[in-house]
């Protein structure tokens, strides 16, 4: 025997395998791995006050760094915490490894104090899931935890109890080590013919761009340079596709903006690259659709595909351009390029007109938010409207990272997500878009960012409202009920806890609360307050969308509102 226990013996594999924290919250169960967390060189242990948010934080970690990330969780309601954060952490494709310690073994199965079934309750939001019920079982265990996790992006999850975890290690001599590949995957040739002989006709072409085309940018600009195509991009896509782009016709989808949708339907072809997009009654269905993604299954599941393909953006496109012929006729391009330019303009004066409005709207917010920040600034926004506005406002720059529960939806995830950035690059800056209902939902992990000196930036919409969730009813025709939150003052509260607080009504101090909390050298949050009728709607609106709208104001006058529902039409007639 070396001495060394199974706890030891994990924490050392998790290193070996590139993890270097552990986010979590300590509890009996994990006792034994805590300690062996102490005693390791290479990895920390990170107290956060919430496993959600040690999830969230473990996943963003993964995403902007591309290495092994992990979470853990004690037995029963302790990893049961981890749930929500490790569904995002999967649907987004990033690798970590969640720890769910679990109940004495020999109680296992006897209805025990907080005991639950984490071998199966993580199998929905995993690639694997096991539980670990000997020393000599774990080293092959999480070995092949860690390589599903890392080679198939997303989660794996090793359940084990305290008791195990304190057992001495077997050591067998066979040493695990990870294998950690990145194959050249792209389609056959004479597929890559066939995707040939229909871009090189006579059709106009839009591409429409993922996140799969993170590392590809410079073969979809030459792509579309040889194919005189516009390029849109899917949220996700923003920070890899937009950047000096001369190209670029915006965003289709929910939270979509510019030419992106009237140049998908206005084409012949659309290319769908690296993009899982799930809105179908954004994608069109008179032009073919060619689908090209690194996982086979996604073909043609949101949509009708004339032509799917499985391979990596990268090596496809680099396989293609070849094949090619150069096209001339640039009218297609140069039509949606100047739809895209009147729009994004009308956008930016809209921004500015309301700039020095009261109550102050979001748009001029995001906007100068995007105008202060970091050319390197890594943005974590909340589900909702925050994520409207940062896609719409936000610049993207080459340097730029742009992080949000894109897949999973989750709400309060802005924080937490800017946790695990700031851990991973703590000389960048981090700043995180929460809505109020989000930072409010996981609210104690401030004192995470307090605790730990994190020198992340809060900037809070404070529109005391669930404002995505009252659109939605409005839209449908409903009264907006349930959404209104009693905020307290965030800079306030902030204060009273150690972190450097701002709140701003007035929107000519916006400029210089924003400046002088993005200097401040540890955590800040500013509390701008919003107007809370600011509301935002898809770039294709559908008269259908419109009726609600009217219907449901139609109904506040009714009800004795009427000057609330002055208000909002004032404040979002531009949309109808």
């Amino acid at each position: 025997m070396s001495g060394k226990t199974v706890a030891d013996q994990l924490v050392s594999n998790l290193a070996d395998a590139g993890v270097r924290r552990i986010y979590g919250v300590v509890g009996d169960s994990l006792n034994p791995i805590v300690d062996s967390v102490r005693r390791h060189p290479l990895v920390d242990w990170v107290q956060v006050r919430n496993e959600e948010v040690g999830a969230f934080a473990a996943g963003a970690e993964a995403q902007l760094t591309g290495k092994l990330a992990c979470c853990a969780g004690s037995c029963g309601p302790g990893h049961l915490h981890l749930v929500n954060g490790l569904y995002d952490c999967h649907r987004s494709g990033a690798p970590v490894i969640g720890i769910a310690a679990h109940i004495p073994s020999s109680e296992i199965g006897t209805y025990y104090f907080q005991e639950t079934k984490p071998d199966q309750i993580f199998r929905e939001c995993s690639h694997y899931c096991e539980l670990i019920s000997s020393a000599k079982q774990m080293p092959r265990v999480a070995h092949i935890a860690i390589q599903e996790a890392y080679n198939k992006g997303g989660v794996s999850v090793l359940a084990i109890s305290g008791d195990v975890a304190a057992l001495s290690e077997e050591n067998e001599g066979v040493e695990q080590r990870g294998v950690h590949t990145r194959p050249a995957i792209r389609p056959c040739d004479e597929d890559l013919d066939k995707l040939a002989e229909l871009l090189n006709g006579k059709g106009r072409v839009t591409l429409f761009c993922g996140i799969g085309c993170a590392e590809a940018q410079a073969e979809v600009l030459h792509l579309a340079e040889k194919l005189k195509a516009a390029v849109g991009h899917a949220l996700r896509g923003k920070m890899f596709i937009q950047p000096d782009n001369p190209y670029d016709v915006g965003m289709s989808g929910m939270l979509g903006y510019g030419a992106c949708y009237a140049a998908m339907h206005d084409c012949d072809v659309l290319v769908l690259l690296g993009t899982d997009f799930p809105y179908d009654e954004f994608l069109p269905s008179k032009p073919k659709i060619v689908q090209i993604d690194l996982r086979p299954e996604r073909l043609g599941r949101r949509c009708r595909v004339d032509l799917g393909l499985c391979g990596d953006i990268g090596h496809t496109l680099r396989a293609l351009l070849p094949k090619l012929d150069t096209k001339k006729d640039s009218s297609h391009l140069d039509k949606h390029l100047e739809l895209h330019r009147r729009l994004v303009d009308k956008v930016r004066e809209y921004a500015d007109h309301v700039g020095m409005g009261q109550p102050m709207h979001p748009e001029f917010v995001a906007a100068t938010v995007s105008r202060l920040a970091a050319d390197d600034a890594i943005f974590t926004v909340d589900t909702g409207m925050s994520a409207v506005w940062a896609s719409r406002y936000l610049d993207a720059k080459q340097n730029r990272r742009l992080l949000g529960s894109f897949v999973h939806g989750s709400m309060a995830n802005a924080m937490p997500q800017a946790i695990g950035a700031q851990f991973a690059f703590p000389d960048r800056q981090v700043v995180a878009l929460c809505g109020d209902g989000g930072l409010t939902m996981l609210l104690g992990d401030l004192l995470t960012l307090r605790q730990y000196k994190l020198p992340i930036k809060l900037v809070v919409f404070n529109n005391s409202s669930l404002g995505m969730v009252k659109l939605e009813q409005e839209v449908a025709g409903l009264v907006d009920h349930g959404v209104a939150l009693d905020n307290p003052d965030f800079a306030a509260l902030a204060n009273a806890i150690g972190i450097e607080g701002i709140r701003v009504e007035d929107p000519s101090l916006l400029d210089t609360a924003l400046a002088q909390s993005f200097a401040h050298k540890g955590p800040a949050l500013i509390d701008v307050v919003t107007d809370p009728n600011a509301l935002s709607l898809p770039p294709k609106t559908e008269f259908k969308q419109a009726k609600g709208f009217a219907l449901a104001m139609g109904k506040l006058v009714l009800s004795g509102h009427g000057d609330e529902v002055l208000d909002t039409i004032k404040a979002n007639i531009r949309h109808f």
